[in-house]
């Protein structure tokens, strides 16, 4: 992902790059529109090549009508809640992407996540109900969020709703997630509707990064955008101890330490005091990438040992063991060709 400081800095350029493979990259992804609006931001589009320039402005712009479709969802749900007096805090989405990357376009975005008050669960689902949304995903035990859906005219696609009520799975860690909201400040003219501050939206794109065990290009993006924008905003130190009282120090320094691995340069911006070996390989998440050692192993490292104590990878591996379970009763036919 070499490519990706030059969407930062003028003075590294794309010529190196095989064009056709980097935009099969870029599209396999899906980060067409975050490429063509920071190679415009730099002032540097113009200097790639004209069907390169043409694909990404395509995609930005087919991303565009969803994303202000999207938008227009995202105030109708916000106005309910707040004429419902729910307190609801948007989590990444276009709010994000028009903050933190500079307009709503510039970032995909194909759902909607609301971070709600616990209690509120009840009353936040009938809200979403009303609107026309219908049950995708009941709550399910352990887990801190449910998802809903309302088709999407001329796709095939839902438009979901999640609504959270915590960043993490309560057994894993003790994120006190009423410091997130302690911090947050009212949005707009809204009531009961928040921003998370630059500081815990950071804390929030670094746990949703490592969820996903950064998986695509997009959260290394989301993460370096950040670091670019706030991130004299962020003191490492603080954010790693208020981690290990969190229970999620291991989680941000894994993260962390990959993002800085694959974007050596990032320490020049904002110096990472911590170190961590790993096993990430950006090429485990390409299509028809042959799996290697390394990429099982770092799965494993990722599973059981991103955690701050023995008791929450212990819980987190026998999850992972009950998910491996039938849920129906396995049936074993005579015919050993079947």
């Amino acid at each position: 992902m070499k490519w990706i400081q030059a969407l930062y800095e003028s003075d590294v350029t794309l010529d190196s790059y095989n064009y056709k493979s980097l935009l099969k990259e870029i599209m396999e992804f899906g980060v067409a529109p975050q490429v063509y609006s920071l190679l415009k931001q730099q002032g540097t589009l113009n200097q790639t090549p004209v069907f390169f320039q043409e694909r990404l402005k395509e995609q930005y712009e087919e991303n565009l009508f969803l994303t202000l479709f999207i938008k227009n969802q995202l105030t109708k749900v916000l106005d309910c809640f707040d004429k419902a007096e729910l307190q609801a805090i948007p989590l990444k989405g276009v709010l994000f992407a028009e903050k933190y990357f500079g307009h709503i376009g510039a970032r995909c975005t194909s759902d909607i996540d609301l971070l709600i008050q616990p209690e509120d669960l009840e009353r936040a689902i009938s809200a979403v109900i009303s609107l026309g949304y219908t049950v995708e995903e009941k709550p399910i035990e352990g887990h801190f969020h449910c998802s809903f859906s309302k088709p999407i005219p001329n796709s095939n696609i839902p438009l979901t709703i999640e609504l959270h009520w915590n960043l993490l799975k309560d057994d894993t860690s003790k994120l006190p997630i009423e410091e997130f909201w302690q911090g947050a400040r009212t949005l707009g003219n809204y009531q009961y509707i928040k921003e998370l501050s630059d500081y815990h939206t950071f804390y929030m794109i670094c746990l949703h990064g490592w969820r996903h065990n950064l998986d695509s290009p997009k959260h290394f993006l989301d993460i370096i955008q950040l670091i670019y924008r706030i991130g004299d905003r962020v003191d490492y130190i603080q954010l790693l101890v208020q981690a290990r009282h969190h229970r999620t120090q291991k989680r941000m320094i894994r993260t962390l330490a990959i993002v800085y691995q694959q974007h050596p340069y990032l320490q020049k911006i904002k110096p990472l005091p911590v170190k961590r070996p790993n096993l990430w390989d950006y090429n485990a998440f390409r299509n028809g990438h042959k799996k290697q050692l390394k990429n099982y192993l770092d799965f494993v490292d990722y599973s059981f040992f991103s955690y701050d104590s023995l008791t929450h990878s212990k819980r987190e591996f026998y999850s992972w063991i009950k998910s491996l379970r039938p849920t129906k009763p396995l049936v074993i036919s005579s015919n050993k060709h079947q």
